[in-house]
């Protein structure tokens, strides 16, 4: 173990990571980069919550044994660590509460994959604390395991005495130690301000404890440094605020920039920050230090240190969490920001965290590289998503103060359940931030009450069957006529489906409901789950046409009803909501609130605007003859079909691909109008489905060119050089938006007629990253040999077959597989010759220089059937006795062939009985016929005894 010299600088959280980086790199340690905060390959995780997560493939023995992680003996890595949910929900729910509950950390780790043991991993975390680190020996605790006769573990008494033989521990006289403790499997190590890493590793199943299959020692920074002056917060820093003299995690320099940031924002006061403080030792008291709210004054503003706190981890949380991807996001985004935001501070929502993002960027970026990647790709999502989830929180934050106000009134210290998960199912309000909101006014949840809601509105999703679909409710031309008869009914006004954001909010009317093929005057008579469709006066979704699939969302009468829209069809200028209640009733006449799932609609327009680019780029580098044939738009992707004579050659598909992404990079505003469809028509270069019936007037969509400039001068040859296309669906404001395009499938679907479907955005990023995966398992295959390589590259070929990556890439990874293919192939083509001729000249020289010799018995290298039976030809060549075996690639079977001459085969002695005496030692089976016969053993360890009986029989 090398001797480390004690730091004796400015204890920074990067000097720490720093020390234990060289630390461990020096006792032999391979560094592993932290994995993504988003677990893709485990669904039993939200977010990565710890450092052993990746590792989980190692400790259950499922670990590709052609990867990097296969091969690693001693590691060492920062892993990106979120916990904000399940098990460690409470570390979220404190978060501001005390000084030192976190969203996102770094978990500082060293591990062993059968190296090393107790031992040296007790010894290497002494070492870094007390040498590297300099804490003071007389202020660390540490635990063993106690035993759990229940489960049959006896005490880790092992790991004690080690402990106990370190050099400079001080322990007490009590026979263990004063500042040593046991502690149960499965306790959160609570008896003590904390623990060093226990010495045994088990894996927990269904069926109880089962020792790992070799031994696996782990140790986090973390547990190492727990002291009884320590904070006791997240990894790494514990030890930079505690060599820093500091109590909080706040405190440290990791965190400060980030707080100066919200700090130096323009913030106010509320008085609930003068007001109120929490008491009790570890939370945030009035004690006018880090540990209590210390009201800073910073330029004359006032700023509460609880909601600071809150501020500062969730915004390095959720900048970390969307560098790694999307999934999940809403969840860490709702739990606590924008209300906070709207109630503690004056703050214009919309962009709060992405301020926060560069300061985030310059605290980590130089130990996670990743995040300085897709800074703009980050504060776009957050950005957007604090303004949709405003929108949310305004709406549920007025029933929240409706079912309080109504709580209050019947005496009641609790809200209802039933109300509780109204907010949540029919608003995505939060339940946490219920509870939140609640506990600060003093209310508790009756929860059984919260459990039966949930509970119900679960089984009626079950029974709902195929809500939703056209096929379940629509409307046919006897439908349409009552409507047209109807004159309380008019046509929906849906112009508002092309607004975004608040823009987009309206009040409607409901006009009919349709179910079971009557017009009824009011939900009340249709059965609970049941699916029917209700046409307001005027709507902001979007009814599935021009390819562009449809909207979902939520049509609500606040604290009355609540219909869920799963679909949405137009039929001759009506709008029909297909879906089903929540809750409440709804009938003709009521006043309600349509809203669209902006999630849902923000890809559709990505896709549907992207569709107009690969028009234009097919056009122009196909030729005029393109026609539209067919189109979708779905949020995952979209698939335009196009009139093409023959398969498009790959330098096409990249000049078509990059042609695309060379518009998104432009980032041209998108413009739309309504023109007279004779003038349309008119336009060089527009793009319009042949037969199609377009209204009259007809809405024109152009990239770069504003629709009333073209207006003007109508038939400027100079419109031809952008998208100009007839088109009633949604899209981006600008092409930048779309961030990405990649084509994932070119192909045939009809004579004449070709397909292309295409992703943008996250979906793109996506498929580039299963693509690098690839790519990296190819650069793997390249170093491995014999069955192992052969055995990869049959996998790699299924998997890169199957895989839905970008069909250039696809093109270039198949062609660097067939390379190694091919090369793989040659090589086992040129050995096995080189043996079979080495085996073959064997026969051939032991006959020249021994010509009275009985037979020829020999073990031969090779390992293939064919080797066999090319020394079994050279022996009927010569006809000549001949007894070989070779042992496959494996090590693990001996394959064996014989050959008896016709005049040496009698009633007593065949090949059959050669073979079946060889048998008798290797195991397995043997058979052929009488001159020629082969058998397969696994008794590879007494092929020596086997070959001595075959010569045998010639001796």
């Amino acid at each position: 173990m090398a001797h480390q010299t004690p730091y004796t600088g400015h204890w920074t959280a990067a000097n720490v990571r720093k020390a234990y980086f060289d630390f461990f790199e020096q006792n032999g340690h391979t560094f592993v980069r932290s994995s993504s905060t988003i677990p893709y390959d485990d669904p039993t995780l939200l977010f990565a919550n710890a450092g052993m997560n990746q590792y989980k493939p190692i400790f259950l023995g499922t670990v590709d044994p052609n990867s990097d992680l296969s091969k690693l003996k001693r590691a060492y890595n920062s892993q990106k660590c979120i916990r904000a949910g399940g098990k460690h929900n409470a570390d979220l729910e404190d978060v501001g509460k005390d000084s030192y509950h976190h969203t996102f950390f770094e978990m500082l780790g060293n591990w062993s994959f059968g190296d090393y043991f107790k031992k040296e991993a007790i010894t290497f975390s002494w070492k870094l604390l007390t040498e590297v680190y300099g804490l003071p020996k007389d202020r660390l605790y540490v635990t063993y395991f106690e035993g759990n006769p229940a489960a049959g573990l006896e005490p880790d008494h092992e790991a004690r005495d080690i402990w106990l033989s370190l050099d400079g521990a001080c322990f007490g006289d009590d026979g263990d130690s004063a500042r040593s403790k046991r502690w149960p499997i499965g306790a959160a190590r609570k008896a003590l301000p904390g623990a060093v890493p226990d010495s045994q590793s088990f894996v927990a199943g269904s069926g109880g404890l089962h020792s790992v299959p070799e031994p696996i020692e782990t140790a986090a920074l973390a547990p190492a440094l727990y002291t009884c002056a320590g904070a006791r917060e997240s990894k790494g820093a514990r030890s930079a605020g505690y060599r820093d003299g500091r109590t909080s995690r706040h405190a440290i320099e990791i965190h400060s920039p980030l707080r100066d940031c919200v700090i130096n924002m323009d913030m106010h006061a509320c008085e609930k920050c003068e007001d109120e403080a929490v008491g009790g030792s570890g939370t945030v008291g009035s004690s006018g230090n880090d540990d209590g709210w210390a009201m800073e004054t910073v330029g004359g503003m006032m700023i509460g240190e609880q909601t600071e706190r809150i501020r500062t981890v969730h915004g390095g949380a959720i900048g970390m969490r969307l560098r790694d991807g999307l999934d999940g996001i809403r969840k860490e985004l709702k739990r606590r920001r924008t209300h906070e935001l709207d109630e503690t501070f004056n703050v214009e929502i919309g962009s709060f965290f992405s301020t926060l993002a560069p300061t985030l960027i310059d605290q980590l970026g130089d130990v996670f590289p990743e995040l300085t990647k897709k800074y703009d790709d980050i504060k776009e999502i957050l950005d957007e998503e604090e303004e949709s989830f405003a929108r949310t929180l305004d709406r549920g934050e007025k029933l929240f103060e409706k079912y309080v106000a109504q709580a209050r009134e019947a005496g009641k210290t609790e809200l209802g359940g039933k109300d509780v998960w109204r907010l949540y199912d029919t608003f995505g309000f939060p339940v946490d931030l219920t509870r939140l909101m609640a506990e600060e006014l003093g209310l508790g949840i009756n929860e059984a009450e919260f459990e039966a809601a949930q509970a119900h509105s679960k089984e009626a999703s079950k029974g709902a069957g195929k809500q939703g679909s056209k096929e379940t409710v629509k409307l046919d031309v006897h439908d349409i006529a009552k409507l047209e008869a109807d004159a309380s009914v008019p046509k929906t006004n849906d112009s508002a489906k092309f607004r975004v954001g608040k823009a987009a909010e309206l009040t409607a009317t409901v006009k009919a409901i349709y179910y079971n093929k009557s017009l009824l005057q009011s939900s009340e008579s249709i059965p609970e789950g049941e699916s029917f469709g209700v046409i307001l006066d005027k709507t902001n979704f979007y009814a599935e046409s021009g390819g562009q699939e449809y909207d979902t969302g939520t049509i609500v009468i606040d604290g009355e009803a609540a219909f869920d829209v799963t679909n949405v069809q137009l039929y001759n200028g009506y709008v029909l909501h297909i879906g089903s209640l929540k809750e409440g009733t709804l009938k003709v006449g009521d006043a309600v609130l349509p809203t669209y799932d902006e999630l849902r609609r923000w890809p559709l327009r990505n896709n549907h605007t992207a569709t107009h680019i690969l028009n234009y780029s097919l056009r122009e580098t196909l030729g005029d003859h393109i026609d539209q044939k067919g189109s979708l738009v779905a949020p995952t992707k979209l698939r335009f079909d196009f009139s093409h004579k023959a398969q498009i050659p790959l330098p096409d598909l990249q000049k078509i691909e990059q042609g695309s992404r060379d518009w998104i990079k432009k980032n041209v505003k998108v413009f739309s109008k309504e023109l007279d469809l004779k003038s349309g028509y008119k336009i060089p270069g527009l793009r319009a489905v042949f037969g199609e019936a377009y209204p009259d007037p007809v809405r024109v969509v152009t990239l770069e060119y504003d629709v009333e400039d073209i207006a003007k001068d109508l038939e400027n040859p100079k419109w031809r050089n952008t998208s100009v296309e007839f088109c009633g669906g949604t899209h981006v404001a600008e092409t930048g938006t779309i961030k990405d395009f990649i084509i994932t499938e070119e192909s045939g679907i009809a004579k004449g007629i070709r397909r292309i479907i295409a992703v943008t955005g996250h979906e793109a990023a996506e498929v580039t990253r299963v693509a690098a995966g690839i790519e990296q398992s190819l650069a793997r295959v390249e170093s491995l040999t014999g069955k192992e390589k052969d055995s990869a590259l049959k996998a790699l070929t299924v998997e890169l077959n199957n895989a839905d990556i970008s069909v250039l890439r696809k093109a270039e990874l198949k062609e660097t597989l067939t390379k190694l293919r091919k090369a793989f192939d040659d090589d086992v083509k040129a050995r096995e010759k080189a043996q079979t001729k080495t085996a073959v000249d064997a026969v051939t020289n032991h006959f020249k220089e021994s010509p009275n010799s009985p037979a020829f018995v020999s073990v031969v290298e090779g390992g293939n059937a064919k080797l066999l039976q090319s020394v079994l030809n050279q022996g009927k060549a010569l006809d000549k006795p001949v007894y070989v075996f070779t042992v496959d690639d494996t090590g693990e079977k001996v394959m064996h062939a014989a050959f008896v001459p016709q005049t040496q085969i009698s009633t007593s002695f065949d090949a059959r009985v050669w073979a079946s005496s060889v048998t008798d030692i290797l195991g397995g089976k043997a058979g052929g016929k009488a001159d020629t016969a082969q058998g397969v053993g696994a008794n590879v360890t007494r092929l020596d005894e086997a070959v001595a009986v075959a010569r045998k029989r010639f001796a």
